[in-house]
């Protein structure tokens, strides 16, 4: 069952994110929460898009915060991503 407190915050990262990178070519998913495209190159419009990062909440909510870096989350396993411009290192911390 999704914590309704968790939902909040990461759906509010996530939203701040879309913010702070506008546009459509990467797809940032933090399941079972929330999913956003965010990101300036080349849009998607149908199936899995080119450039997808997956991680859990925690993950995420680390990585807004700057408690974790984005090499540090990566080098450990805690992000999946996948395609040419998946790296949010630019956009974070939040």
């Amino acid at each position: 069952m999704r914590d309704p407190e968790l939902l909040q915050k990461v759906k509010q990262t996530l939203q701040a994110l879309t913010v702070k990178a506008p546009g459509r070519a990467i797809e940032v998913r933090v399941p079972p929460y929330a999913a956003v495209q965010c990101g300036q190159g080349p849009t998607h419009t149908r199936g899995t898009p080119a450039n997808t990062i997956e991680m859990d909440a925690q993950t995420w909510l680390a990585l807004a915060s700057g408690e974790l870096t984005w090499d540090q989350a990566v080098s450990i396993g805690a992000v999946l991503a996948s395609g040419s411009r998946a790296n949010l290192t630019q956009y974070l911390p939040l």
